[in-house]
């Protein structure tokens, strides 16, 4: 008999199951109502009852627990398990009615340790700080809701490579930090990462806005704090007092982050798209920002639709093919300026030097939040064509609606 090859006989081996991942896949059911947390759990006619019933149980790859719609339950759900790529276990809800609904002011109402899960179906509300805490990798968090929290989604220093998308982020509108004097509030975001390689896609993120000692209002739809290479894309924002702002305490990095086909639209009296910062500033400099293929209307007087300050540089932030429209300022740089190209700016002021291209001129929207292009719009064929690399990958090179790039692409998050 011929021997294997030591290379054919490692992927044999490699190949045999754990014992976790030959086990039969369990569904677990919760009911917040009906629930017996002494009851097997296994079926919805004798399901658990509380969160911590599921928190101290041994998930293992494949496993599903299934809470009742309409229900609310008592955080936290902790999840510190692991699933495996092929295997994640997944949270998901049941039956009808509302979201199952999770609460508590005392402990963030989810938080994810472990790897490989996929979480849906769940609303968490009036948590301590976060509503959903990410503190593992490869955690897909979809069509989940979160409101009236510090923090709606936080990514911790420690997750990365994770997915929040397809959810709905609203006034998440408290202040963690609020007191007089200094430069320090911080508080009201609908997604704050301070992780590495996640990606924020096609979510709705609504009221990130608090009142603010320091700054008068404060909150950011996706804040960045020390995260690297995260991808913010085809997310609709509205009413937010900032798309994003960028920062990294010294020692730390912010660097590589990518903006791309995001809709901005807001009816208050201030806000802006994106703010960064040079290494002049206390939690400078973000290096390598990239804003891309974004729809901005701010028709306020107290608006600005990107600030590059304390140093900015090209190697700070790279402009293309956006259509950004507010009533205050277009954008402001100083430094030795920006990246710009491919862009149409329409606001009372400009500071900072046009790239190729980019025009000032009324875009022409279709109205306030409709933000496709009206015939003879002037971000038509606008563009610079781009390579895959300034979207984040091949895969998000369409439009907002998934139509892909022509060779003159036009400008903004929707293409004709």
């Amino acid at each position: 008999m011929r021997l294997l090859s030591v290379a054919v006989a490692a992927s044999l081996l490699t190949a045999v199951p754990t014992a976790a991942e030959a086990r039969a896949a369990i569904t677990y059911y919760v009911d917040s109502r009906a629930g017996d947390d002494s009851a097997a759990g296994t079926s919805p006619d004798k399901p658990w009852k509380s969160l911590e019933k599921v928190s101290s149980t041994d998930l293992k790859p494949g496993d599903i627990v299934s809470l009742k719609r309409g229900g609310s339950f008592t955080g936290p759900l902790r999840l510190t398990a692991s699933g495996t790529a092929a295997r994640p276990i997944v949270i998901r809800s049941h039956g009808t009615g509302a979201l199952p609904r999770i609460s508590g002011d005392e402990r963030d109402c989810v938080v994810v340790k472990g790897a490989y899960w996929q979480i849906s179906g769940l609303r968490a509300t009036g948590c301590r700080f976060a509503g959903f805490q990410l503190g593992g990798h490869h955690i897909e968090l979809s069509g989940v809701a979160a409101d009236n929290n510090v923090a709606g989604v936080w990514v911790t220093p420690s997750g990365s490579h994770n997915t929040v998308r397809d959810s709905t982020l609203t006034a998440n509108n408290r202040m963690s930090v609020d007191d007089e004097g200094g430069d320090n509030d911080s508080g009201a975001f609908g997604v704050l990462l301070n992780g590495d390689d996640n990606l924020v896609t096609r979510n709705t993120i609504t009221g990130s806005y608090a009142r603010s000692h320091d700054y008068g209002t404060d909150g950011s739809a996706v804040e960045i704090f020390n995260g690297d290479r995260n991808r913010i894309t085809y997310n609709h924002a509205r009413d937010n007092e900032t798309f994003t702002e960028l920062g990294a305490q010294k020692g730390k990095t912010a660097t590589g982050n990518v903006f791309a086909f995001n809709v901005v639209t807001s009816g208050r009296s201030r806000g802006s798209f994106l703010i960064t910062r040079g290494p002049g500033h206390v939690v400078g400099p973000v290096k390598g920002t990239i804003a891309v293929q974004n729809s901005v209307y701010l028709p306020a007087k107290d608006t600005i639709g990107w600030s590059c300050h304390d140093g900015c540089g090209p190697s700070i932030l790279r402009l293309r093919n956006n259509v950004i429209a507010v009533g205050g300022e277009a954008g402001w740089a100083d430094g030795k300026g920006v990246d710009d190209g491919g862009s149409v700016y329409y606001g009372r002021k400009l500071t900072f030097k046009l790239g190729p291209k980019s025009v000032r001129a009324d875009p022409l929207f279709l109205s306030r939040t409709d933000l496709r292009l009206r015939p003879g719009s002037p971000a038509l064929g606008r563009g610079l064509p781009l390579s895959p690399a300034w979207y984040g990958g091949t895969a998000l090179g369409k439009d907002m609606l998934g139509r892909p790039l022509s060779a003159a692409p036009d400008a903004g998050a929707y293409q004709r």
